[in-house]
């Protein structure tokens, strides 16, 4: 949801990334400032905790295809923060500059919080009635009663508290809230903490708070969903002739997995109920087979390969490819 302090944070410069980064060079900012300004990495330092918190802000609305959209039409608007003032007890500002240009009048027709910026904001972007909706009334009679905005925050979690769950702290406006991050969140999932945004006007209850959930890569396991993915690097002889190997799972344990004879790089084989636990069916795990060739063979080796490759010169392994290759 928009916010009004958009007009005077540049988000694209607290990540550090120009204005047209695309989303992995926006993430990828995120990710390294946010394990460097972690508060568990700087334990009492105030400035780092802001900075953290920044961070996350930006990403969150950066992260998010619709809050950019309007994040950047409201800089453009606004000559980046610098031009307009967000109105005040004076004349001109940003609501009446946006009044003269969709219909003109709105400083004269609001009265205390009834109207104003987020009303206009609202009409742009399909928010609310705005200052003359009916809940207000035309020329500001009646207070209306208005929810508060929502705002945003960002979270960087381990995979595995992505697989078992768990509970953050995140920080908005300098107050500390615990979010709970179900078993199997997904990278750039959002999760709503209720009544935790701006407050209200006029009795209105308050916003939420939307937390954009990062999960930091592994150098082992991906999560997709509920289940677990892994590559699994096999000798050429395992995949020609077949075998049985360990396979590390994201319990600690080991399976045992088959891999068949004749199996070639890229071939997936699921393991049943290896993934993600949580609630109802467990997920599964997924190893993708890697076929490694050795980069220096001994001569017995050398051999060997050389009396298979006489064996199966009758194969042709790109056999279909240029007809599979023709685009008309």
């Amino acid at each position: 949801m928009a916010s009004q302090d958009w007009l005077t944070k540049d988000f694209y410069s607290v990540l550090g990334v120009p204005k047209d980064a695309t989303d992995d060079q926006i993430k990828k900012a995120y990710r390294k400032l946010a394990r460097t300004y972690h508060p568990d990495k700087n334990p009492g330092d105030e400035a780092a905790e802001s900075k953290f918190k920044d961070v996350g802000e930006a990403y969150a609305v950066l992260s998010d295809a619709e809050d950019r959209k309007q994040y950047d039409a409201i800089r453009a608007m606004g000559g980046g923060g610098a031009r307009f003032s967000a109105g005040g007890s004076g004349g001109g500002g940003f609501d009446d500059v946006f009044s003269s240009m969709f219909g003109g009048g709105a400083s004269t027709h609001r009265t205390g919080n009834a109207g104003g910026f987020e009303d206009i904001l609202g009409g742009m972007f399909g928010g609310g009635a705005g200052p003359f909706g009916n809940a207000g009334g035309f020329g500001g009679f009646g207070r209306r009663t208005q929810k508060g905005a929502d705002e945003t925050a960002a979270a960087s979690i381990s995979l595995a508290q992505a697989v078992s769950g768990a509970t953050v702290q995140v920080v908005n406006r300098g107050q500390r809230f615990n979010a709970r991050i179900p078993a199997g969140v997904h990278d750039g999932q959002k999760i709503r903490l209720r009544g935790k945004g701006q407050p209200g006007t006029n009795g209105g209850e308050p916003g939420d708070l939307i937390i954009t959930v990062s999960v930091e890569k592994h150098p082992v396991f991906e999560l997709s969903g509920k289940n677990i993915k892994i590559t699994l690097p096999v000798s050429f002889a395992e995949a020609a002739l077949g075998a049985h190997v360990d396979v590390p799972t994201i319990s600690g344990e080991t399976v045992t997995v088959k891999i068949p004879a004749g199996s070639s790089s890229g071939t997936t084989l699921r393991v049943r109920g290896r993934g993600v636990q949580g609630t109802g069916t467990p997920g599964d795990m997924l190893v993708t087979l890697k076929i490694v060739v050795p980069k220096k063979l001994s001569t017995d080796a050398k051999e060997a390969v050389e009396a298979f490759k006489a064996a199966t010169g009758d194969a042709d392994p790109r056999a279909d490819l240029a007809r599979m290759a023709k685009i008309s």
